[in-house]
């Protein structure tokens, strides 16, 4: 039997209501807070802090719960647990059935995010936070550097920039959303 006195995906007790992501089935739904509703609910805006619980949650027995994790997982880009995760090939087919979506479009964009877990835009402006060796240019973009209108790549771990005059490629998890 489920506990159902609590969110099955972040333990929080207040404002529980069923989710079904599947079927109908009560075996199809899970127990969820109003915080993990609404994120599920607008993909585009995923608090990757909060999802830090998907560390332990995606090793759940309870298949809606594997599901739900696995999607997550794969709206956050985090590729690294997902390589770990393992689910039997009926609940896997289950969770790639329903992989949640940009609002933008009926693709599975590829989502860059900062070091912070916030979304990358095209044109954004970001600030290195630590620093780089760029190879083959002969400098080191120091900690701090600014980098304006950055273009996205199909990789969601890299982004293009210009820094010192000189377009390069820079790792996404070394930049900070600038303001």
């Amino acid at each position: 039997m489920r506990d159902t006195t609590q969110c099955e995906l972040c333990g929080s007790t207040e404002n529980l209501e069923l989710l079904n992501i599947g079927d109908g089935s009560s075996d199809q739904s899970l127990t969820l807070c109003e915080t993990c509703r609404t994120q599920i609910a607008n993909p585009d805006n995923l608090d990757a802090n909060h999802w830090r619980v998907l560390n332990d949650t995606m090793w759940s027995e309870i298949p809606a719960v594997q599901v739900m994790s696995y999607r997550l997982l794969h709206a956050l880009g985090s590729q690294d647990l997902l390589d770990m995760m393992y689910l039997e090939e009926d609940v896997k087919t289950w969770a790639d059935k329903g992989l949640l979506k940009s609002n933008d479009d009926g693709d599975s964009a590829v989502v860059h995010r900062d070091s912070n877990g916030t979304i990358l835009a095209e044109g954004d402006t970001v600030t290195l936070i630590k620093d780089l060796d760029v190879k083959g240019a002969g400098f080191t973009a120091k900690r701090g550097t600014i980098v304006k209108n950055i273009h996205l790549t199909d990789d969601a771990k890299f982004i293009e920039g210009k820094i010192n005059g000189t377009q390069i490629v820079l790792v996404a998890e070394y930049m900070k959303k600038s303001n």
